[in-house]
């Protein structure tokens, strides 16, 4: 199956006593580009969030988000260091007394002081950590892919359908051809009776004109090509996969091979045709950009 790159997925759970928020969300893009944004306190698991990515999608830009919140409220006890701030106090008092400055000493001036507040923070167990918030990670990934997944079931039905369409409109030209080759040995030889009038015709050489005729308008070889990038597609799409950048690459062959048919086309009608397999091939290549 093939997906898109194109997609979101977001999970909220509680571990632990820990509530994490993990959301996944990608855009198109030619290569893998990961960004992480979570808190200081789980920088540390910055890389194995990423590696989680890269085993999930192969083309994208993709941004995750992630929070965590104690369920407690509480991640740190701050304390107050008494003896710094008797410290402060006396310096102060002394400095006062002994010179000629106002004695303005606040609450808000001293916790402003260095070291007046000791911060203890729990210990982490970091490898529980990871593992808590990978399981939601996980999760959100899941989300994530199955979005893709279902819309790259509706790129692929879509695919498949221009595909069939195209395949229709190489009959017709295929069919077009051999008439057009009929109709200008036709008029070919009306017009040399008409210049000629009762004198006898060589009919061997309308004949190599005819085929002279039917070697330079022919499209054979391009139709045939066209047919099988038609059915690499088809099989790119049952394989699934990052097929992407393979659908990029089939796509301009198959430019390809429509330029030299329209440039080889005489008749108003098939010329037409081209135009409209043209218009085909290029809302095929639109729906490729969001294909993995």
């Amino acid at each position: 199956m093939i997906k898109s790159m194109t997609g979101y997925g977001r999970a909220v759970e509680t571990v632990n006593g820990r509530e994490f928020t993990v959301e996944v969300r990608s855009v198109n893009n030619r290569y893998l580009d990961c960004t992480v944004k979570l808190p200081r306190s789980l920088n540390f698991a910055e890389e194995a969030v990423k590696q989680a990515v890269k085993a999930s999608i192969s083309r994208g830009k993709v941004d995750v988000y992630i929070s965590v919140h104690a369920e407690n409220g509480v991640e740190a006890k701050v304390t107050l260091n008494t003896g710094v701030v008797e410290g402060y106090l006396a310096a102060m008092e002394q400095m006062a007394a002994n010179y000629p400055v106002r004695n303005d000493i606040s609450v808000s001036l001293l916790s402003r002081m260095p070291e007046v507040f000791t911060v203890d923070k729990p210990e982490v167990d970091e490898e529980q950590l990871l593992a808590d918030l990978m399981s939601v990670v996980k999760n959100a990934l899941a989300g994530y892919d199955a979005m893709r997944c279902t819309e790259g079931k509706a790129l692929e039905n879509d695919l498949r359908s221009r595909g069939n369409t195209i395949l229709d409109f190489v009959a017709q030209v295929e069919q077009g051809n051999a008439q057009t080759v009929i109709d200008y040995r036709t008029r070919l030889e009306n017009k040399i009776r008409e210049v000629l009038e009762n004198t006898n015709i060589d009919e061997s050489r309308i004949l190599t004109e005819a085929a002279i005729f039917a070697d330079k308008v022919a499209v054979d070889e391009e139709t045939v090509r066209l047919r099988s990038h038609l059915e690499q597609m088809n099989t790119m799409l049952t394989t699934g996969g990052a097929v992407g950048r393979k659908l990029d690459f089939l796509l301009q062959e198959m430019n390809r091979e429509t330029n030299t048919i329209g440039s080889k086309c005489t008749d108003v009608r098939l010329a037409r045709i081209v135009v409209d397999i043209k218009a085909e091939l290029e809302k095929i290549r639109e729906q490729t950009q969001n294909i993995e």
